[in-house]
């Protein structure tokens, strides 16, 4: 019987250790972006420049309102503070647009990022 329970534990630990996630899972974008914004239209800052860090497709900024996410080929979704972006990374360098309003009236323009 404790030859029994013996295995059915062992057997367990294995089918959940091949189950489990790596601990670190590096995306092909992680590291820190340093990310341009341009204003087209509307009355936002005419530019405005900020650090981004990529961490397992997840984009994150300190003090910063940020939710999105950057697929393995490089498409980028993201929602900062409000302002909604999406464009393509490639390498190390990366663009799009964005769209967002500077109380109440909209604004929207172009975004360049670069690998730090």
């Amino acid at each position: 019987m404790r030859f029994d329970r013996i295995a059915l534990i062992s057997a367990a630990s294995l089918f959940a250790s091949s189950l489990a996630a790596p601990a670190f899972a590096q995306g092909p974008y992680d590291g820190n972006w340093q990310v341009t914004i341009v204003t087209k239209t509307g009355s936002c800052d005419a530019t405005a420049s900020s650090m981004l860090t990529v961490a397992d497709g997840k984009i994150t900024a300190p003090g910063a309102n940020v939710s999105g996410t950057i697929g393995r080929e490089g498409l980028v979704r993201v929602s900062i503070n409000g302002a909604y972006a999406n464009g393509q990374l490639s390498g190390n360098a990366g663009s799009g647009k964005w769209n967002g309003a500077s109380g109440g009236i909209p604004c929207s323009g172009r975004w360049e990022a670069s690998r730090q």
